[in-house]
């Protein structure tokens, strides 16, 4: 066995004890979170995707190279799954991206029989769909993790952000090259040690940011500390939480679509980090537009319950209330209620 042989048997060894360490610590302190779930589904299908690229097949039944096809293809999918149950809290993920990952599934499977079948446009088709989805699915999932980072209130979640957007993107993007230079163009196939060595290296990098995450809130719904822990951490916490509360109440800044923790902590005349720890560990909320929204939809519901605003469209009421479009404001709304904004407005003034 060669030196490189050597290397790549030694990070891919390494690579599954990662995986399986940060799927035992998810299983004891997080599985009934779906997060959680997913990311141990995340680690399955990269132990397949690492079993997939061996040079030989999986010796066993032939069932068994088909689920290790099946995993191996879904890995920027459940990526995705994970992205949005983590880090969206404004949104509950639904059945629909469940399917559609389960459905993206089915690709590797024709893609395997159109090979068996002898190939042609057909397998090239199905594989140029394979990728497109993979980079698709894993854009999505960067894209989540980025986008409400500003707003997050859950200082451990924060810093995890970067490095889980970097670790996948690199992954995603180290993957679909190297294969495509292997397979497609006949590439020398000590690329597929070089493969393994970096998947090591990128699921190190990740696992080194995770593996101390005990705290259940960095998954789960939003958990209140106990008060004289958080009054330990900042002795003012209660006239803080006072004068926010009266700022609040008196100028309504959450009717600036703009407004930021930033530009709110400066009202205050507070630092940054202050008013992130006493939104979520006071109030117990995990994302500030949540926050925001708990304010603006109490002034919509007023709204849509009051006679003299019969006439007044619902968008205006949503706009003037602070949301910046009405796709969110519906979404939130729904969640909250059960109900429309007009399904709403109609069984309260019925009830008045």
């Amino acid at each position: 066995m060669d030196m490189l042989a050597q290397v790549e048997m030694a990070a891919r060894g390494g690579a599954f004890a990662l995986l399986a360490l940060w799927s035992l610590i998810l299983v004891r302190w997080h599985w009934r979170l779906p997060a959680a779930r997913y990311a141990v589904l995340l680690c399955a299908t990269v132990v397949c995707h690492l079993i997939a690229i061996l040079p030989d097949p999986v010796p066993g039944p032939p069932i068994m190279n088909l689920l290790v096809e099946v995993g191996s293809g879904t890995t920027s999918g459940v990526f995705w799954l994970v992205s949005r149950s983590w880090f969206d809290d404004e949104q509950r993920l639904g059945r629909w991206p469940v399917l559609l990952v389960a459905g993206s599934a089915m690709l590797p499977v024709l893609a395997m029989y159109f090979e068996a079948d002898g190939g042609g446009m057909r397998q090239v088709v199905v594989g140029t769909i394979w990728r497109l989805a993979t980079f698709g699915f894993a854009g999505a999932g960067i894209f989540t993790a980025w986008r409400g980072r500003a707003d997050d209130l859950v200082e451990l979640r924060r810093r995890v952000r970067t490095g889980l957007i970097w670790s996948v993107g690199g992954y995603v993007a180290l993957v679909n090259t190297v294969e495509i230079w292997i397979f497609q163009f006949d590439a020398p196939h000590e690329l597929r040690s070089l493969l393994v060595v970096g998947i090591a290296v990128l699921t190190f990098g990740l696992c080194a940011t995770i593996f101390n995450l005990r705290d259940d809130g960095l998954f789960g719904p939003p958990l209140m500390r106990r008060e004289d822990e958080f009054r330990r951490d900042d002795p003012d916490a209660d006239a803080l939480a006072t004068r926010l509360a009266a700022l609040m109440t008196a100028e309504k800044p959450w009717r600036d679509e703009t407004l930021s923790v930033a530009s709110l902590a400066s009202r205050l005349g507070i630092p940054e980090y202050r008013l992130r720890r006493l939104v979520n560990g006071h109030l117990g909320h995990r994302n500030f537009a949540a926050y925001l929204n708990a304010f603006r939809l109490g002034e919509v519901r007023s709204a849509l319950a009051d006679p003299d605003q019969r006439e007044v469209p619902i968008v205006t009421i949503a706009l003037d209330a602070g949301f910046g479009s009405l796709a969110p404001f519906n979404r939130a709304f729904r969640d909250l209620e059960g109900l429309t904004p007009t399904e709403y407005r109609q069984k309260a003034l019925g009830a008045a």
